[in-house]
């Protein structure tokens, strides 16, 4: 599933994704179902620890759905332990620097070319998968993304793209915002600009270019579309969740509300 996923990132195929942050892997199994064309499930704002990633990557797993996972900025035991669960792709946030791209994509590839330690579990199937046949695979299997989330990354991202081993780039677009003094102003013209200019050096370069949004809103959806992004991860499981519980909500209350009234005037 893994090189299946990673040529499709390679060929910067349009990707439909969503995110994970509640705690519980039945709902990325739901997610998995529904034909999402990968999971994104995040380490770094959430609460979900390592026993429940590992039954979020077996949930995306049992229903064919590439899992992938936000790890944290620096901490690097963490990105090893989550590589031995055997993701299949794993996300690095504000990378602002060629140097530290580097030193993100060594800790993901096994010597001589990276630094990452030995000692795969569930990745190489708990010892069922030939370990050398591994070995020889497992940086071809693995989907390695930078997220771009400040004007720093923007003004070095000619010289980022340079290292092969990046596979995409994936805009967080309201820290982007953040780094130029306008939080949460997304579309804001100067925070648009700064997307657009590196867009054009990620196009030019035929690199993977992917957003990561809260939002399903089809409008906002077709913006990052058209600004030639292939690869969306867009919504959020607890969103999910909140705005149907309070569309069913105001529902109940409407129709109880109506009945009442209806009552009322039958017995006036």
């Amino acid at each position: 599933m893994g090189k299946i996923f990673k040529k499709r990132v390679l060929a910067c195929e349009k990707l439909c994704g969503t995110h994970i942050a509640l705690n519980h892997p039945a709902i990325t199994e739901i997610f998995g179902y529904a034909g999402f064309d990968f999971i994104w499930i995040d380490t770094e704002h959430t609460s979900i620890g390592y026993e429940e990633l590992l039954l979020h990557l077996g949930s995306a797993r049992m229903t064919g759905t590439p899992g992938i996972v936000r790890v944290s900025m620096t901490d690097r035991n963490q990105l090893k332990r989550i590589l031995e669960m055997g993701p299949d792709g794993i996300i690095f946030p504000m990378i602002n620097t060629s140097e530290e791209a580097e030193a993100a994509m060594r800790c993901c590839i096994y010597p001589p070319r990276g630094t990452r330690g030995f000692g795969p579990l569930r990745a190489a199937r708990y010892g069922m998968r030939n370990i050398d046949e591994y070995i020889l695979n497992a940086d071809a299997e693995l989907c390695r993304f930078i997220q771009i989330e400040t004007a720093v990354a923007v003004r070095n991202l000619p010289r980022i793209i340079e290292n092969p081993d990046i596979d995409g780039y994936i805009f967080g677009p309201c820290d982007l915002s953040g780094s130029i003094g306008e939080l949460n102003n997304v579309f804001g013209e100067k925070n648009v600009n700064l997307i657009r200019e590196a867009i054009a050096i990620l196009k030019d370069a035929h690199k993977c270019i992917g957003v990561s949004t809260g939002s399903d809103d089809p409008e906002v959806l077709e913006f990052w579309n058209d600004l030639g992004i292939n690869m969306i991860s867009s919504g959020v499981d607890y969103d999910y969740l909140r705005r149907s519980a309070m569309r069913n909500l105001a529902n109940l209350r409407e129709i109880q509300t109506a009945k009442s009234h209806r009552h009322t005037k039958a017995t006036a």
